[in-house]
């Protein structure tokens, strides 16, 4: 139970990969993107992208936070939360 806290206050979250054949993240709020060979998630710190081959989506609960994935995983890479103000011309001009 304080597991599912955890992830839904988005201070934790789980990738487990089984045998590069399925996958399963926690603290998930979003998939950005979605086809056979690449999956972005939003989560609360960042994103976490998913490349491989023949992907499908097994499970979606974003109210519990949980993806599942089947397919050939070959990398999971993080994702840095860009600011919206850091990334802005003027931002950046104006420094």
């Amino acid at each position: 139970m304080e597991e599912k806290k955890a992830a839904a206050n988005g201070r934790s979250h789980t990738v487990y990969i089984d045998n590069r054949e399925s996958l399963v993240v926690t603290d998930v709020n979003d998939v950005s993107s979605f086809s056979e060979d690449m999956v972005l998630f939003t989560l609360s710190k960042g994103g976490l992208l998913i490349k491989g081959q023949n992907l499908h989506m097994q499970q979606l609960d974003l109210n519990e936070g949980k993806a599942v994935l089947s397919g050939s995983v070959q990398s999971a890479v993080y994702t840095q939360k860009k600011d919206r103000a850091e990334g802005s011309l003027l931002s950046r001009l104006l420094k």
